[in-house]
């Protein structure tokens, strides 16, 4: 399992080996990202490329410049306060449709109401203007558990068969907030 330190505004990668009882599990052929000791949560393709950046992180289905898809996340930890009632699908239309590509269609907001977290998403339709291909975007604003997140997922419409089922699996093993106490046991905080 890997571990990130931030050092200098970049990202040391460290390996850790696991305890033979550690707690840490992903569906079969994906692995577990863990950004944050916990603050954010989800399962990724188990050989896709990983590219921390500064204030993101990236994963990628092959090595640039031969990848299909981008899929990143970012996350906030936020100060205390009742965020419950926070206007998350409005605050993603607004993404949208400040968002400058050009968008040929766009889906409605999905809501998924989870025990301890709010997540919303929706895609759109785009043209690339560089590969001149017609490309989807998904975007999932979550919030829950003093974390706010932000994932996003690009891929060319051919490939959508393919990719879809790894954004359901992203969104179906989001988890805010639920931090470790030993990164090699996978062990929760005690409250």
């Amino acid at each position: 399992m890997g571990k990130q330190k931030k050092h200098n505004l970049k990202w040391i990668k460290e390996t850790l080996a696991l305890k033979p009882n550690h707690h840490w599990q992903a569906s079969p052929g994906y692995k577990l990202f863990v950004a944050g000791r916990g603050a954010v949560r989800f399962e990724v393709p188990q050989d896709w490329f990983f590219e921390p950046d500064t204030k993101s992180f990236r994963f990628l289905d092959r090595k640039p410049p031969n990848d299909d898809c981008r899929l990143e996340a970012s996350f906030n930890l936020l100060p205390p306060a009742d965020w419950r009632n926070f206007p998350l699908a409005q605050a993603l239309a607004d993404v949208v449709e400040h968002d400058e590509r050009h968008i040929l269609s766009k889906g409605e907001i999905i809501t998924l109401d989870r025990q301890t977290a709010n997540i919303v998403w929706t895609e759109f339709k785009f043209l690339d203007p560089q590969d001149n291909r017609e490309a989807y975007s998904r975007i999932c604003v979550g919030l829950g558990s003093g974390v706010q997140c932000l994932i996003t997922f690009d891929y060319w419409v051919d490939d959508a068969d393919r990719l879809t089922p790894v954004w359901d699996t992203v969104l179906r093993s989001l988890i805010l907030g639920l931090y470790v106490s030993d990164p090699t046991t996978g062990a929760a905080l005690p409250d």
